[in-house]
């Protein structure tokens, strides 16, 4: 059939074969009009149009054999596929690369890495491996109160398992002494100065472009007063970069470079009590580690301002700066401060509670980390503000562990149901529709079984799934229920609603741990009890889920997605 003059049947076949592929030879219609829609949305008006064409087309990749469906998509050529990617690495380039790159990935060791920082992190190691070069991991730790010993650790796992290769570690409490280099520097060439002006005082001045009493002091005046500093002698003081003092934007003029911090810090102690501030700490240790590239947000701009004046006071070439647009993620908690006291106060269980939106968290529910670095490549670096979808998150993870989840039904807030005039049955179930090398799993069905306990009505029917027609009498702590029918068009017609059940007998306590912090309680079929902690499956209707505990009590599973 032509499209928009265009022969559908050609455009369709190369997506049918790769689904047929990824499912051990048989295609699905529907996922491969998800698939060609989502690569040629200016067809979504035209979807009911394409359907039979696609069935058509899966029907005739489906009488084929794997070998033959994977020879006959090398024939094709897959142009789609090749377009897409295409496009991706267009989207994906760096500006000014002369030879190989050297990027950071910078985080503040307040805690572990959360979806927040994955941008980053995946896009400087995307960049990195692309071009070639080096990634330092470098860890901004000049701020003792908000520094977690155990968060360097933990980063470094994060890394690891989201796939970022590290080539370099460096730590900023480490280089202290380089920082103090670099500031007297800045003194001696008269472009700093010790302020101690009241903080609301120097403020109020800066704001209509008046210069304190302490900018116009001597050189050898303010080295004094830097040594006094950094032997603990004085406090309330500050080192400010001299800027321009009529600059357009306030918080430029005069910015301070360290300040007094008597906080011990988790790995240095009292040795310094002078800290570098982020604005000046980041451009030295850029320049002196070989930054070609800088990834940050756009709410970095100003501060990339005030950088280029250390760069212009030394002579120093600038890296080349991306800003790209805020990544704004909603409905998960991101704070680490908030995350920290939550722990504390025993509102979470840990960094990975999955309510929270560390890495730790999302890999606990059964997020891959393929599907995270994925996401953060589509969205890449562009300027425009980004709302991120976790509902494209979870599409991707499920393209991810679709295949290889194995099926069980699972009910929860259970209610007993007995159910009379219905004979005895045996149903054996693949335990993936597309996997038969998976196996089977056995529902035996006696008579009495549990259903989703708020699911029931009197007088209704409904049908349980894989097996008959029933008619609720009567709700009450244990429900009954009769035996109505075998054909599925009997609950079509009477609208039936397919519930779920698990047989009472060999059923397996679960608890299902969901993200609002909702724990659901019920049961699972007996075969369940083959699954291993990690494992990720599915259950019917429900969701996936991975399989956090398993003990006497029964099971824990923590749920990713639909």
């Amino acid at each position: 059939m032509v499209i928009y003059g265009e022969n559908m049947e050609e455009k369709i076949l190369p997506i049918a074969l790769r689904n047929a592929i990824k499912y051990n030879g048989k295609a699905n219609p529907k996922a491969v009009l998800g698939i060609f829609l989502s690569e040629n949305p200016e067809y979504r008006s035209k979807a009911k149009e394409l359907l039979p064409i696609i069935e058509k087309v899966v029907e005739e990749v489906n009488k084929l054999s794997l070998e033959d469906i994977k020879k006959k998509l090398e024939e094709i050529g897959d142009d789609s596929k090749d377009k897409e990617k295409r496009k991706k690495d267009r989207d994906l380039e760096l500006p000014n690369v002369k030879d190989k790159v050297v990027m950071r990935f910078a985080p503040n060791p307040s805690g572990p890495l959360h979806i927040g920082h994955a941008r980053a992190a995946v896009l400087n190691d995307y960049f990195v491996k692309k071009y070639g070069g080096k990634l330092i991991l470098r860890l901004e730790d000049t701020d003792p109160k908000r520094v977690l010993p155990e968060a360097y650790d933990m980063i470094k796992e994060d890394l690891e398992w989201l796939g970022v290769k590290v080539d370099e570690v460096v730590i900023q409490s480490d280089r202290m002494e380089i920082y103090y280099e670099y500031g007297r520097k800045l003194i001696e060439m008269g472009k700093a100065y010790v302020c101690d002006c009241n903080p609301e005082e120097f403020r109020e001045l800066r704001n209509k472009g008046i210069p304190c009493k302490c900018r116009d002091r001597d050189i050898e005046d303010n080295l004094e007063l830097w040594e006094k500093m950094l032997n603990g002698e004085l406090e309330n003081v500050a080192v400010r970069l001299k800027t321009d003092i009529k600059h357009k934007n306030p918080s430029i003029r005069d910015f301070p470079i360290f300040r007094i911090e008597k906080t011990p810090h988790p790995r240095t102690g009292d040795k310094y009590c002078v800290y570098p501030l982020m604005n000046f700490s980041v451009p030295v240790d850029d320049y002196l580690l070989g930054m070609t590239h800088v990834l940050r947000g756009k709410d970095h701009i100003v501060n990339t301002e005030k950088q280029a004046y250390i760069y212009k006071y030394f002579g120093w070439e600038m890296p080349n700066f991306i800003h790209y647009g805020i990544l704004k993620i909603e409905d998960i908690v991101l704070s680490t401060s908030s995350m920290y006291k939550g722990i504390k106060e025993g509102l979470y269980t840990g960094w990975d509670d999955v309510r929270l939106g560390t890495l730790r968290a999302l890999r606990r529910r059964g997020i891959k980390a393929e599907a995270i670095y994925e996401i953060m490549k589509r969205i890449g670096i562009k300027q425009a503000d980004v709302k991120f979808s976790w509902e494209n998150l979870y599409a991707i993870n499920k393209e991810l562990i679709d295949k290889d989840a194995r099926r069980f039904f699972f009910v929860w807030n259970p209610k007993k149901l007995i159910i009379e005039g219905a004979e005895k049955k045996v149903l054996k179930l693949r335990m993936h529709p597309d996997r038969p090398d998976f196996g089977e799993r056995e529902l035996i069905f006696d008579g009495e079984v549990y259903v989703v306990g708020d699911e029931l009505e009197e007088n209704k029917m409904y049908r349980l799934m894989e097996l008959f027609n029933i008619v609720v009498e009567k709700v009450d702590d244990i429900a009954l229920a009769k035996y109505h029918s075998d054909d599925f068009k009997i609950a079509r017609k009477n609208k039936a609603k397919i519930i779920h059940w698990i047989p009472v007998k060999g059923s397996i306590k679960v608890k299902v741990l969901m993200p609002n912090g909702e724990t659901k309680e019920g049961f699972a079929e007996k075969d369940f009890a083959k699954v291993e902690v990690d494992d990720i499956i599915q259950f019917e209707r429900f969701g996936f889920v991975r399989i956090d505990k398993k003990d006497e009590n029964g099971f824990v599973c923590c749920y990713a997605h639909r």
